[in-house]
């Protein structure tokens, strides 16, 4: 660090536990802060910058990671979006489904 070489600061250490409650998802190179909690059945997006503790059942995201909706409201709008499809047909050959529901160009 900047400061690390001036004798006043030589024995600061900068590290906290991070904890991480139940059922929680954090999506790709999100970033969780030292001493930050994520509260449990929540969300973090993926990229996300977590410097303060996340409430549960929330969903985060964005530098700094700000509250979005909550879960239910993130699952809410997930089921309205999916569209109609052969849930057998998807277990049998999942690309060909999705290639069927979202057609290219």
């Amino acid at each position: 660090m900047v400061f690390r070489n001036q004798p006043r600061y030589q024995r600061v250490i900068r590290f906290n536990r991070i904890t991480i409650k139940d059922n929680c998802f954090i999506g790709a190179r999100a970033i969780i802060m030292p001493g930050v909690t994520i509260g449990p059945n929540s969300v973090v997006g993926a990229g996300a910058v977590v410097t303060k503790n996340v409430p549960p059942n929330s969903v985060v995201a964005g530098v700094p990671a700000k509250v979005m909706m909550s879960v239910n409201d993130y699952a809410e709008r997930c089921l309205k979006t999916t569209p109609e499809y052969d849930r057998e047909a998807y277990l049998r050959d999942k690309r060909k489904e999705l290639l069927r529901i979202y057609p290219a160009g």
